[in-house]
């Protein structure tokens, strides 16, 4: 499946009758079944009035970083930068949380609803930069059609 294609289905299921929950979840399978360096696709939002992100709906091999304060690892540095942010390798971030020695590029896009940034989406990917600005452009329709979900 394309770009095209991929956002054609995510609009057909955000459009769909399932619940916010099953709706994030299957973004998540689509995600990662249809992109082969895809290898972990995750939602994290803001914990309530803490200054933490929680794990939602993801598809992938299970992560103990079900909270991430903000300003740890990438996501929670997107949690307070309000900005994407691509890492190529791993290895080459001070302020990276290791999800597993598989994990070798992350690209993280946050979500906004009224100006505000209330989650993520998380990708990892087993391949050393492997994400283009194709990638970047889906997820940030991914991210617009989900904040719609949360108005």
């Amino acid at each position: 499946m394309n770009n095209s294609q991929l956002k054609e289905s995510i609009t057909t299921l955000i459009n769909s009758d399932n619940t916010v929950s099953k709706k994030l979840q299957v973004i998540c399978d689509l995600l990662k079944q249809e992109i082969e360096y895809y290898d972990w696709v995750g939602f994290y939002f803001k914990n309530g009035d803490k200054l933490e992100l929680k794990l939602a709906e993801f598809a992938g091999e299970p992560t103990e970083h079900t909270i991430i304060p903000f300003g740890k690892g990438i996501c929670g540095q997107v949690a307070l930068s309000n900005q994407n942010f691509i890492v190529p390798d791993v290895e080459a971030q001070d302020n990276y949380i290791s999800c597993g020695f598989k994990v070798k590029s992350e690209i993280v896009i946050p979500i906004f609803v009224n100006g505000k940034n209330i989650g993520q989406i998380d990708i990892d990917s087993h391949i050393v930069n492997p994400f283009t600005k194709n990638d970047k452009l889906l997820l940030e329709f991914v991210c617009k059609k989900v904040s719609g979900l949360l108005l």
